[in-house]
């Protein structure tokens, strides 16, 4: 089986950059796999795609030999085994709340007798090469997100877990909950609570001798994660980047023109 290389990255004492796809086209995964990034994921949750999407997606970031991975809509073991056998390298799985969920998704991204992944890899076949039953257990990485007040108050338990790897963060569910809905959800938190907040998952995952993972939106708050102890760190996604991209054009455009224009339709990012 072909080796993880986030793996080695971590290896080396280097941190992962990770990058997010939330559109169904292969095209623009094609594109976003070929900037640079150690490892992609595919937003089965709140992506706008299903696996019919994933699929293809996956397919065309394979030549660029970025590590492709998922976050699977919940925890779900038909949707987290469908996705490895698709050829996901990594599971990142939303709002794991106890030490038993978390133990529950790591039984689904191993094979017996670690866990209870059921055996039919169609395309991770070719796509991981051979030796997936004896090697798949070590290569694959499972992410359980702490993104509520629950998992919070149950963290030290949830990073304790038998075979979990990392802990991956979604910051803007975690600000709503854990705060009752006084801040507005979104990434790059600076509210000095919540920082504290990052910084205590991070410590969680140190002790605990697993990774660490946050959603950013901006390089400049990734980087600042890196320095609290994060291993990997999402930048923004292929939707934000599109609209931030398109936005600062037309900006310019009629800043150069003088020439005004239609208001934005919709809330945009």
């Amino acid at each position: 089986m072909h080796k993880n290389k986030l793996k080695q990255i971590w290896a080396e004492g280097r941190p992962v950059l990770h990058g997010w796809l939330s559109i169904a086209s292969p095209f623009a995964a094609e594109i976003m796999a070929a900037q640079g990034y150690d490892a992609i994921s595919v937003d089965g949750q709140h992506g706008a795609l299903d696996y019919s999407a994933v699929l293809p997606m996956f397919q065309a970031m394979r030549a660029s030999g970025v590590v492709v991975g998922a976050r699977v809509p919940w925890l779900d073991p038909a949707a987290i085994m469908k996705m490895m056998d698709a050829g996901a390298y990594q599971i990142i799985c939303p709002m794991v709340n106890t030490p038993e969920q978390a133990a529950e998704f790591v039984s689904y991204m191993r094979y017996p007798p670690h866990g209870t992944r059921s055996f039919g890899p169609t395309r991770a076949a070719f796509s991981q090469g051979p030796g997936i039953v004896p090697e798949a257990n070590d290569e694959v990485i499972a992410w359980a997100m702490v993104e509520t007040k629950e998992a919070m108050q149950n963290l030290e338990a949830i990073a304790a877990t038998p075979g979990l790897d990392g802990i991956y963060v979604g910051p803007a569910d975690l600000t709503l909950s854990l705060h009752d809905g006084k801040y507005a959800p979104g990434f790059d938190r600076e509210e000095p609570e919540m920082i504290e907040a990052l910084k205590q998952i991070a410590d969680a995952c140190r002790r605990h001798g697993i990774k660490a993972a946050l959603h950013c939106g901006t390089p400049e708050y990734a980087a600042r994660a890196i320095s609290w102890g994060y291993h990997m760190t999402t930048i923004s996604s292929d939707a934000r980047i599109l609209a931030a991209g398109a936005s600062a054009q037309v900006k310019a455009f009629r800043d150069l023109t003088g020439a005004g224009g239609s208001e934005k339709n919709g809330e945009g990012y």
